[in-house]
């Protein structure tokens, strides 16, 4: 496992190349602010700022279980068919007058297909690609089977405030989120599962000579992975007020952006989900960003994989800048 991750949360303690992610991170958020701000007078507007941050809040949720994952060294394909399947089948209760029958419904959708993903990576060997792959299918059919072409729309306004309300300036997503950030920052520093996840994609051979119960903790880190993506299922469609059968469909690959753009190693064991919310706020913000210049929309699917591919070789480039100026660093447990 990589050395440093006792103590991540002080820059100073931090190895050298995951401070490099972190002062990068900083930066290039500090500096699309700034080149925004110059190039759109509308950018730095209280509504276009609350937009941002409510966009990059529902981000931050999908996201944040996602990263969970990557930590252990896997990956969840399904998030956004999951979000999607619970989404549609809340809705269809909500919608109907069962308020509490349909988040129950929707949050025990999730946490079902991520159970499954966790039995079918520890249980049957399959990795977690092609197993989180089959769950999108098997998510995704399931959607249209239930929605059967229709559109669910016209949420009453108890449920629609934990997308579109607000406390005081403050949308609910935001508070959904810091509260999210805050839970998950604890568990993953402060509780025992997560020094498990961080030593599970740090060095799985170690982990597993240890004694460590390898099969609950990923099963558990896959079931929070579909629980939070139902959550942020919820929020989406309170949010548009509406849930139809491409609900969630587009949201994998800026899932995977805002976990890749946040620092989080894909070969698992170094990052964190403040990582992850800064991630968040890099998309929201290039988003926003293009649509205020009217940048083509064929045009901001490339460029978004432009800016992912950028991430990801500077943070390789600043690995190998910092090994070869002494320091050991661990990339996923590969010296």
């Amino acid at each position: 496992m990589s050395q440093g991750l006792a103590a991540p949360g002080f820059l100073g303690r931090l190895p050298a190349d995951r401070l490099f992610v972190v002062v990068s991170r900083a930066t290039a958020l500090i500096a699309i602010v700034l080149l925004l701000s110059a190039l759109s007078p509308h950018f730095f507007t209280t509504q276009n700022l609350i937009n941002v941050l409510r966009q990059a809040s529902l981000q931050f949720i999908l996201s944040a279980g996602l990263t969970l994952v990557i930590l252990t060294g896997g990956i969840d394909l399904s998030v956004g068919a999951v979000l999607g399947l619970s989404a549609c089948l809340g809705a269809g209760l909500i919608a109907g007058g069962h308020l509490l029958p349909g988040i129950g419904a929707a949050l025990g959708a999730g946490l079902a297909c991520g159970i499954v993903n966790g039995f079918l990576v520890t249980q049957f060997r399959i990795p977690a690609f092609m197993a989180t792959y089959g769950m999108l299918w098997v998510a995704s059919g399931l959607t249209h089977v239930f929605m059967q072409g229709e559109v669910i729309h016209g949420f009453d306004k108890t449920f629609r405030f934990i997308g579109a309300g607000h406390v005081g300036p403050i949308p609910a997503p935001v508070i959904a989120a810091a509260a999210l950030l805050f839970a998950l920052h604890v568990l993953l520093h402060h509780m025992r599962l997560g020094r498990a996840i961080y030593a599970l994609g740090g060095n799985p051979v170690a982990a597993r000579l240890s004694g460590m119960p390898v099969q609950r903790h990923l099963i558990t880190v896959y079931a929070l992975s579909g629980l939070l993506a139902a959550v942020a299922g919820l929020v989406v469609i309170a949010r548009v007020n509406a849930a139809d059968p491409g609900t969630g469909e587009e949201l994998l690959l800026p899932a995977i952006a805002a976990v890749c753009l946040g620092g989080t190693s894909l070969f698992g064991g170094q990052g964190g989900i403040a990582g992850t919310l800064t991630g968040s706020l890099i998309l929201a913000l290039i988003i926003n960003g293009m649509n205020l210049l009217d940048v083509s929309t064929f045009w901001q699917a490339g460029g978004m994989g432009l800016i992912v591919l950028a991430s990801v070789f500077a943070d390789q480039m600043g690995g190998r800048r910092v090994a070869a100026g002494g320091w050991h660093v661990n990339r996923g447990g590969k010296p």
